[in-house]
């Protein structure tokens, strides 16, 4: 537990009142700034901007136990806070901090050894109902009740991160599409009993501002779901399928024509894919042409296709000479073909256009 100790925060104190003052100089009057005789008497505007300027959440939870008076301010005027340098004692903290801060709205909680329980996350729920974005990754911990909890008292969320939280099922998550319906970035990385076509059903249903979903690893998911995403969710700009086994050219060949603000696609290890899906994406920059956007500005930039191995030179080149933003040269590669040795002809537009990028000649292949 962090706590407040009288002379780690006198020589804060001092140290920041010189600091703010060889800032500052004069009052918002023009006149001298007023004598303060201790930290206690710092003004909530001063303390407010102390606290912002150093960055450091552990100071700012160390403030917030000093008197009422600033654990008020910093309850209003804290916005964002971060525990993930927290080794050990995560869930206490947490739980003791939520009521504190109700005005969080970007909460970071990921660890690197599973500390938090569903306790703190109810807790956050309970208090902090304007929470905009929230990351519990690698809360090994959390079973479906943190999910229902984020649901009712969280609905403003935008960015949730829940990877390798594998506790997870997809009844609690289709539960909380219906209610956190301004998702517009989510994660679910490992999370395989969560992200089942089901529950992707669900997000499309719900979740019409998606921008951003991460699939990775959810070896369940079959084109069932994906296909139903871009219909549901057409401003998807990133998707990753990373290790979707199951999949085929079926979700390829409806993400690239039902998202035409499609950014990035990974697709590792989808030794399904076939050509189908790389033209079907070649060809949604020539339909693009008629209507909704500029491929070069807002096409694909990214693509993995690594492991892909039914993939021909041909198919990924169409995909590469739609795409100027694709590169496959040494220092800009952004179209990852690693593992698959038939492709390794296929080059992007700096090879042909040196004069595009101010670099010599690039060979024509990957790395």
């Amino acid at each position: 537990m962090v706590s407040a100790r009288p002379g780690e925060l006198d020589a804060w104190f001092k140290s920041l009142m010189v600091s703010s003052s060889s800032q500052r100089g004069q009052g918002e009057t023009g006149g001298p700034l007023p004598t303060l005789s201790g930290w206690k008497d710092l003004p909530v505007e001063l303390l407010l901007r102390i606290v912002s300027t150093v960055g450091d959440d552990r100071m700012v939870i160390v403030a917030s136990g000093v008197c009422t008076g600033w654990r008020d301010a910093l309850g209003w005027g804290v916005t964002r806070l971060s525990l993930s340098w927290c080794k050990q004692n995560m869930n206490s903290l947490m739980i003791s901090l939520a009521h504190k801060f109700t005005k969080l709205q970007v909460l970071t909680l990921r660890q690197n050894n599973p500390q938090l329980e569903d306790s703190a996350v109810e807790a956050v729920a309970n208090y902090c109902h304007d929470l905009r974005e929230l990351d519990l990754s690698r809360s090994f911990r959390l079973s479906d009740r943190s999910l229902y909890a984020l649901a009712h008292g969280c609905p403003r969320l935008t960015r949730l991160n829940i990877s390798g939280c594998s506790n997870f099922s997809d009844t609690a998550l289709t539960y909380l599409t219906c209610r956190c319906k301004n998702l517009k970035c989510l994660n679910l990385c490992g999370c395989v009993k969560a992200a089942s076509d089901r529950a992707l059903q669900a997000i499309a249903q719900n979740c019409g501002q998606l921008q951003s979903l991460n699939l990775g690893w959810c070896d369940e998911v079959t084109d069932k779901g994906v296909t139903s995403l871009a219909p549901g969710c057409p401003d998807l700009r990133a998707v990753d399928l990373c290790g979707c086994v199951l999949i085929t050219d079926e979700s390829v060949v409806a993400l690239a024509n039902g998202c035409p603000h499609l950014r990035s696609l990974g697709l590792y290890f989808c030794q399904n894919i076939t050509d189908r899906a790389m033209y079907s994406l070649a060809n949604s920059r020539v339909k693009s042409k008629r209507g909704r956007w500029d491929a070069v500005k807002d096409g694909l930039a990214n693509l993995n296709i690594s492991q892909c191995t039914a993939l021909t030179p041909p198919a990924v080149q169409a995909v590469c000479d739609s795409f100027p933003a694709l590169h496959t040269c040494p220092e800009r590669h952004s179209l990852i073909i690693s593992g698959c040795l038939s492709l390794t002809s296929v080059h992007c537009a700096c090879a042909l256009h040196p004069h595009r990028t101010g670099r010599a000649l690039m060979p024509n292949h990957a790395y």
